[in-house]
């Protein structure tokens, strides 16, 4: 078996930490699920809520193509945070400047890069499902969202892993967001990931989803809510008409925090 030199970049966006690699050259293949998985191992790997592959674009007025791979190796849905560090490190190999149009798993995204934060435009919402006990709608990846209180003290772990496996997401699975309120637009968040399954110290798509669901049940009059994670805190902006919503802007911070090498 052939041993390489595989040179990666670790970036985190509020805590979401990510493996990224340079494939415009098709130095991997996506099939490689086991490698993905062991490079996220945080034992026997670099460790990360996840991996991307920064691609080169498929069409013609993209700058790029996002891959995204999960903890668990499994090409997932979308990823706001990771769209946030893939967009900043496209800035850092000098793929794009300020501005960036780029396709992923969910359709296509335009960023900005603006006073040292990341705008990532995420997709239009049309529907938002509303039950008893959580709101339920996708913003690139499936949400469960629940108020709750005394947010410090809850069993994100434990209850999130339960509604993620339970009904009605079973095998697919859904992420779950544990909310509470703290001012009119300020929310805190806690968020289970499906694929890390585990506690993440942030979800960009999740935070998202909290953003608009409390606007969407009246918790929250504003068209800029932030969102607190236990990573840092996040900022959504959006228009609300009346298919949904549209304009819907994730920003947040994306750093680099180290570049490597493993033998794979």
């Amino acid at each position: 078996m052939k041993i390489m030199n595989l040179t990666f970049y670790k970036y985190q966006g509020t805590g979401n930490d990510f493996v990224i690699i340079d494939n415009r050259q098709s130095i991997l293949t996506k099939n490689d699920t086991k490698l993905f998985a062991r490079l996220c191992d945080r034992k026997f790997g670099i460790g990360a809520d996840g991996l991307m592959l920064l691609e080169l674009p498929e069409n013609e007025e993209d700058d790029f193509t996002m891959v995204y791979f999960n903890a668990d190796g499994n090409e997932s849905s979308m990823c706001g945070n990771g769209g946030r560090c893939l967009v900043a490190f496209a800035a850092f190999m000098g793929v794009i400047k300020e501005q960036a149009t780029f396709t992923a798993i969910d359709g296509k995204h335009k960023a900005e890069i603006k006073d040292g934060l990341v705008y990532l435009q995420m997709q239009d919402v049309s529907t938002i499902e509303e039950y008893d006990s959580h709101l339920f709608l996708d913003t690139g990846s499936p949400h469960h969202v629940a108020i709750v209180d005394n947010l410090t003290n809850y069993d994100v772990v434990n209850i999130g892993r339960e509604i993620r496996n339970g009904a009605p997401y079973f095998e697919k699975g859904s992420n779950v967001n544990f909310v509470e309120k703290e001012t009119n637009n300020i929310f805190a968040v806690r968020t289970y990931e499906r694929g890390v399954e585990d506690e993440t110290l942030s979800c960009g798509t999740g935070v998202t989803a909290v953003a608009l669901s409390m606007h969407n049940t009246e918790q929250a009059d504003g068209d800029e809510i932030v969102v607190k994670t236990l990573g840092g805190d996040l900022k959504v902006t959006f228009t609300k008409t009346e298919k949904g919503y549209r304009d819907v802007f994730l920003i947040g911070p994306a750093v680099q925090v180290f570049k490597g090498e493993i033998e794979c």
